[in-house]
């Protein structure tokens, strides 16, 4: 069997912020066995490996050596039907938000509020992707994987994946375990989650009163599509920072200078700060420099409004983070992942 291996390619389609850098070898995958060619050719040649999702969490600063792997697999099927709940299975290469709609289109309930969320299903797991007070880990079941330390595929359950904020051990382990597959449990009847302001009250506004999967998950794409750009037209890889988590002592301390901070509880007893409003409160909302800039309606996405390198990206980023931090003492995180 042979593999496509494109030499000097153009990754600007394949990352959602539109930065123009080269692989110096590229391949799409599309099963398991093609992934194994790739990787054995990459150790027969000693090519460092990067592995490529929807590129939607990435932020490429320079020419990528070696091989990238590009994950097309695509496949989707319910395993295992309950009174109460539907596990479904998919292959990494799933647009995510396709199979969001997938799942709506079965009447499960549990992705509505992650709709709308770019990248592929593969990437999910390694950020623990959220929004709107739901976080994958919630509906998460298990996942195989390849150890190419070893060469085997092996299944995670949730503890393995040691789930956090934006966190995961594929992530702490970067380059480690290849994502193949994963699984959802998904409820085929039960509540809600409303409880984000602007989708309480866009839900409160339709005066339904039985839970609707589908009208949320309609709600949330027009919530999203009101603040944030596609990137096929303005090229983003959305958040581009995490919401700093503090103590109540450290909200308090905030909150008597800062009384309308927007704060969230957390279920270990610590607050989520809300970092579109400190990037905003700092003056930089809509701010242009160049060819990047933070987009206009909502102040946590970094844009390339053409042309821009990811060094500009990153310069960009790091004056906000240091900008936030003596303003109000928090220090801000990077979500997307550097690469070259």
């Amino acid at each position: 069997m042979m593999l496509a291996v494109r030499e000097q390619a153009d990754l600007r389609t394949y990352n959602s912020l539109g930065i123009t850098e080269k692989a110096e070898r590229l391949a799409e995958v599309g099963s398991d066995k093609e992934l194994r060619l790739a990787l054995d050719m990459a150790r027969r040649n000693g090519w460092p490996v990067t592995v490529l999702g929807g590129g939607s969490n990435v932020v490429i600063a320079g020419p990528l050596r070696g091989l990238v792997v590009a994950m097309r697999s695509r496949g989707r099927k319910v395993l295992q039907r309950s009174a109460g709940s539907v596990l479904i299975e998919a292959e990494a290469g799933e647009s995510w938000h396709d199979l969001v709609n997938w799942t709506l289109d079965l009447e499960l309930f549990g992705l509505e509020n992650l709709s709308l969320i770019p990248g592929t299903l593969g990437a999910a797991p390694v950020q623990n992707i959220g929004a709107y007070g739901v976080e994958l880990q919630d509906v998460f079941h298990s996942l195989d994987a390849l150890d190419r330390d070893s060469g085997e595929i092996r299944q995670f359950d949730r503890k393995a994946c040691d789930f956090a904020y934006r966190e995961s051990v594929f992530k702490r382990l970067p380059g480690r375990y290849v994502i193949l597959r994963v699984r959802l449990q998904l409820r085929r009847q039960g509540s809600i989650r409303v409880d984000y302001a602007p989708l309480d009250r866009a839900w409160e506004a339709t005066g339904l009163q039985r839970p609707d999967p589908r009208v949320v998950a309609a709600l949330v794409c027009q919530i999203r599509r009101s603040k944030l750009p596609d990137p096929a037209q303005l090229g983003n890889a959305g958040s581009f920072f995490k919401n700093p988590l503090v103590t109540a002592h450290q909200l308090d301390a905030l909150k008597t200078l800062y009384p309308g901070i927007p704060h969230y509880l957390q279920p270990d007893g610590r607050y989520k700060v809300a970092a579109g409003w400190l990037i905003e409160q700092s003056g930089w909302k809509g701010v242009r420099e160049g060819n990047v800039g933070v987009h206009a309606l909502q102040a946590l996405v970094l844009v390339n409004h053409g042309g821009a390198r990811g060094d500009d990206i990153l310069s960009l980023a790091a004056r906000i983070k240091e900008d936030v931090q003596h303003r109000f003492g928090l220090l801000l995180e990077m979500e997307p992942q550097r690469l070259g």
